[in-house]
């Protein structure tokens, strides 16, 4: 069976490993998302890190209703990329849209993500 938790270790909370991958990531836009990606030699898993603005969504169960959908979807299709991953990579999603989207939006739009991060 394919292992498909989202455990600790797979999100980025590091402060150190969050402003290296702001400061030197590669990022792309795929809306509603904007993305930051780095590739790290030591990680043994990909972590994650999921943003969304308080400005755009004033209430808290509004961000988080969104970020448990992108999560979810992130959960899913980890293992999209073809093959093993031979080292982590850390990614952070901004949600920069003003709409609250659903499941089935945001769930393409995270294989079309992790298709697009490079190998």
């Amino acid at each position: 069976m394919m292992d498909c938790k989202f455990s600790k270790e797979e999100r980025l909370h590091s402060k150190k490993l969050i402003k290296e991958l702001f400061d030197k990531g590669s990022s792309f836009f795929l809306y509603p998302f904007k993305v930051y990606y780095l590739e790290k030699e030591h990680l043994p898993h990909n972590q994650l890190l999921i943003s969304v603005s308080k400005k755009k969504f004033k209430k808290a169960v509004d961000r988080n209703y969104i970020k448990r959908r992108v999560r979810e979807a992130y959960r899913l299709n980890k293992k999209v990329p073809c093959g093993p991953v031979a080292s982590g990579k850390l990614i952070a999603l901004i949600y920069v849209s003003q709409d609250l989207m659903g499941f089935h939006d945001i769930e393409p739009k995270i294989k079309r993500i992790l298709k697009k991060i490079p190998q």
